[in-house]
């Protein structure tokens, strides 16, 4: 495994101090790898001051911007796969271009996408 990809749902459990996302963490920790988190996560689960915990786990984490690359990548993949969640795709796209697994509260959202995208990692539910 080439690391960890964290879409919302895995940040709002972190915040929630859900015992599986710390545990994985831990062990990414404990294993030096690499954890992104593409910036449209970072849009859809950053509100400020109330974000604290979230806040401290971006700067440990690699936060990857959306260019224009990525973009057109993650848009045909909602194409290829039917899905219309942008954010979704962005984030299973960035995990295959590492081979990243990918760490998800709901993965029934994200397994169609990962089978249409060549190099995406496993579904790390929590």
């Amino acid at each position: 495994m080439a690391g960890l990809t964290l879409d919302a749902g895995a940040l709002i459990a972190a915040e929630r101090g859900n015992r599986i996302f710390w545990a994985l963490w831990k062990e990414a920790e404990r294993r030096d790898l690499d954890v992104t988190v593409p910036a449209p996560v970072v849009v859809q689960v950053y509100r400020g001051a109330r974000s604290a915990v979230v806040a401290r786990l971006l700067r440990a984490c690699i936060v990857e911007a959306l260019d224009e690359t990525r973009a057109r990548r993650a848009g045909v993949l909602c194409g290829d796969s039917g899905q219309a969640d942008v954010t979704d795709a962005v984030v299973v796209s960035s995990a295959a271009v590492r081979g990243d697994d990918i760490v998800t509260s709901d993965p029934s959202d994200l397994a169609v996408l990962v089978e249409n995208m060549k190099g995406a990692g496993r579904l790390v539910p929590i």
